[in-house]
C-alpha cells in the first residue's frame, strides 16, 4: 500500500482531535500516514501522495480555517492529476446551518477542478442543516463532523468513513 498523505489545519483543536484518530485508526489497518499541519507545510508536498486526506474546519460564515486560507492560493495551483483525496471537515449544523461545511466544497471542489479524483462522499441524511457550498445533490463532498451539537456520532462517523475510503487508496 502506498504512503496516505494527511493534510490539515485546526484552530480549536477538534479537526486535529480527529486527525489524531485518523491517523491511529490507518495505522492500526496497516496504512502508513505522513500527516502535516498545514500551518507548517508547503501546499507542493501534497503532490508527493497519490493519496491524500484533507482536514479543513469551517469557520465563521463559511469561510477556510486561517491556515488553510493562507495557503489557498497556492493550493488552486497545484495539479492535482492521478491523485485521490478524501476530505472531511468540522463544523456548526446549529450556529451555521446555512454554511456548514464550506470549506470542504471550496477544497474539494478546486482538488477536481484541477484534475484529482474525489472519494469519500457522505449522505446528507445523516446531518441537519439547510445548506452547504460542500453539497453536490443529496451527497456531502466528504465526512462532517459536528464536535458542537453532535460530539458522540463523531467517532463512529469517522469509522464509517474511513472503512469506505480505505479500499479506495491503492
Amino acid at each position: 500500500m502506498k504512503k496516505i498523505g494527511l493534510f490539515w489545519g485546526s484552530t480549536s483543536g477538534n479537526t486535529e482531535i480527529a486527525v489524531e484518530f485518523i491517523e491511529e485508526y490507518l495505522s492500526d489497518e496497516g496504512f502508513e500516514v505522513d500527516s502535516h499541519n498545514v500551518a507548517d507545510a508547503d501546499p507542493e508536498a501534497m503532490l508527493n501522495y497519490d493519496n491524500l486526506i484533507i482536514g479543513c474546519p469551517t469557520w465563521n460564515i463559511g469561510e477556510l480555517q486561517d491556515d488553510w486560507d493562507s495557503i489557498f492560493m497556492d493550493f488552486e495551483q497545484l495539479n492535482f492529476d492521478g491523485k485521490t483525496a478524501a476530505f472531511f471537515g468540522c463544523g456548526d449544523a446549529v450556529g451555521y446551518a446555512d454554511n456548514f461545511l464550506d470549506a470542504i466544497g471550496m477544497l474539494s471542489k478546486t482538488f477536481m477542478e484541477k484534475g484529482g479524483k474525489l472519494i469519500g462522499r457522505c449522505k446528507r441524511d445523516d446531518y441537519d442543516f439547510r445548506d452547504s457550498i460542500a453539497l453536490d445533490g443529496d451527497e456531502l463532498l466528504g465526512l462532517g463532523l459536528d464536535y458542537d451539537n453532535e460530539e458522540e456520532k463523531c467517532e463512529d462517523q469517522m469509522v464509517a468513513w474511513l472503512k469506505n475510503i480505505m479500499s479506495e487508496f491503492k
